[in-house]
């Protein structure tokens, strides 16, 4: 895998689909009691300026789809996905079922609680997470290939038209 950042003109669904899956692998190997974060997991896909997209695959995970997604936070240690779990609060109660503890400000400590795929598995663990990821083109919707080739921040935007 790189270690540059990929870029394209256009994803297509079969891209993005293979993309996902790696994200979800990603997001199914990250053990219970531990989070990771959008950043981290662009990273290990190589995309180090992927956090975005992350986000956009993970409010895209078909429903019934084994992710625990309350695992993956941002940066900050945030729970910026909450409002995809049905009611407010449950993010924070499946993470403090595992044993996590917020902050006074509702933050998780990264240094506590962090797990980087890049930092805490081996290139070979990783490599084997990431080859095992199940690909379902059929399950991209289009909200999501349309955030990939439009929104200014993916890795795939589509050119501008020149006028």
């Amino acid at each position: 895998m790189p270690e540059t950042d990929k870029t394209a003109n256009e994803v297509t669904r079969e891209e993005a689909a293979s993309i996902s899956a790696q994200v979800y692998a990603l997001v199914r190997a990250c053990p219970a009691g531990r989070v990771t974060t959008y950043g981290w997991l662009g990273a290990a896909i190589g995309y180090p300026r992927g956090a975005r997209m992350v986000g956009w695959i993970m409010n895209a995970t078909p429903k019934g789809a084994d992710v625990p997604a309350q695992r993956v936070l941002n940066s900050k240690g945030e729970l910026t996905g909450s409002w995809a779990f049905g009611q407010k609060g449950r993010m924070r109660q499946l993470l403090e079922a595992e044993g996590i503890v917020f902050t006074p400000e509702g933050r998780v400590d990264l240094k506590r609680y962090g797990w980087d795929p890049n930092r805490d598995l081996t290139a070979e663990e990783r490599a084997s997470i990431l080859a095992g990821a199940e690909m379902e083109s059929e399950k991209v919707s289009d909200y999501l290939m349309r955030m990939l080739h439009d929104d200014p921040a993916s890795p795939f935007r589509s050119a501008p038209e020149k006028k």
